[in-house]
C-alpha cells in the first residue's frame, strides 16, 4: 500500500474534525445550497441531509422545520435581547434601552450580510417564508413591550405607550434594515439604523438634560478676560473644581 493511502494518523483526524464546520452550520449550508440551486419549494428536508451527509434525526435536533432553517439564528437573538433587557437598571432612559436591544438584531444580519442578503431574496418570493418571518418580527416586539410595560407601570396608559413604543421601534429598525439588504448589504448597517431609531427615541424618549434640568449647586461660572488664552481658562476652571470638591 502506497504512502499517499495509508490511513490518517490521530493528528490528522484531529485536524480533519476542527476543519468540519458543525453540524447546525453544515444543514443550514447545505439547505441554502439547495434553496438557490433548485427553490425552496423544490427541496425536501431529505435533500438537506443528504447533501449536508447526516441524518433526518440530526437535521430535527436542530430544526423544528424547514422554515426554521431559514432563521437559524433568530431564537439565539431573541434570547440575547431578553436578557440584555433584564440586565437593565431602573435609571435607564426606557426607549433608548429598547432601541440599544433592537439593535442586536442588526448585528445579527451584519455579521454575515451576504448570507442575510440570500435570505431577503428568500423570503420574499416564498409566502410561507414571509408568514414565518412577520411571526418572528412579533416575538421581538413583545418582548420590547414587556420590558416597558414593566418601565411604565406607574403611569396612566402606560401599557398602552409601551405597546405602542415597541411597535414604533420594530418599524424603524426593520425600514433601515430592509433598506440596507435592498442594496445587498452594502453600506453603513449602523448609521442606517440609527437614523430610523432616532426618530423613535426624539419623538418617545426622555429629552436630554439641560441647563434648566440641574441644580444650582451643580452649575459653576468662570469670569476670563475676552483675550484670555485657553489654557487659562482651563487652568481656572479646574482651580475653581478643586476648590469646589475640597
Amino acid at each position: 500500500m502506497s504512502s499517499s493511502s495509508a490511513a490518517p494518523r490521530r493528528g490528522e483526524k484531529a485536524e480533519a474534525a476542527a476543519a468540519k464546520p458543525p453540524m447546525r452550520e453544515a444543514l443550514v449550508a447545505a439547505a441554502f445550497r439547495l434553496f438557490l440551486e433548485r427553490g425552496y419549494e423544490q427541496t425536501t428536508i431529505d435533500d438537506i441531509v443528504a447533501l449536508a451527509g447526516v441524518g433526518r434525526r440530526s437535521f430535527f435536533r436542530y430544526f423544528p422545520s424547514k422554515e426554521d432553517v431559514v432563521f437559524p439564528d433568530h431564537e439565539r437573538c431573541l434570547a440575547d435581547m431578553t436578557a440584555f433587557l433584564a440586565s437593565g437598571t431602573p435609571d435607564e432612559e426606557p426607549v433608548r434601552r429598547v432601541c440599544d436591544a433592537a439593535r442586536l438584531v442588526l448585528r445579527m444580519y451584519a455579521e454575515n450580510p451576504t448570507f442575510s442578503v440570500q435570505r431577503y431574496r428568500l423570503t420574499r418570493q416564498v409566502p410561507g417564508l414571509r408568514a414565518y418571518e412577520l411571526s418572528v418580527v412579533w416575538r421581538y416586539e413583545r418582548a420590547l413591550a414587556a420590558y416597558l410595560r414593566t418601565r411604565f407601570a406607574g403611569r396612566r396608559d402606560g401599557t398602552l405607550q409601551a405597546d405602542v413604543i415597541a411597535a414604533a421601534v420594530v418599524a424603524a429598525h426593520n425600514n433601515a434594515l430592509r433598506s440596507w439588504l435592498r442594496s445587498d448589504g452594502k453600506g453603513d448597517a449602523d448609521a442606517t439604523v440609527d437614523h430610523a431609531l432616532r426618530y423613535v427615541q426624539s419623538s418617545f424618549g426622555a429629552p436630554p438634560t439641560t441647563l434648566a434640568d440641574t441644580r444650582p449647586e451643580d452649575v459653576m461660572v468662570v469670569v476670563a478676560r475676552r483675550d484670555a488664552p485657553l489654557w487659562r481658562v482651563v487652568q481656572e476652571i479646574e482651580t475653581a473644581r478643586g476648590s469646589v470638591a475640597n
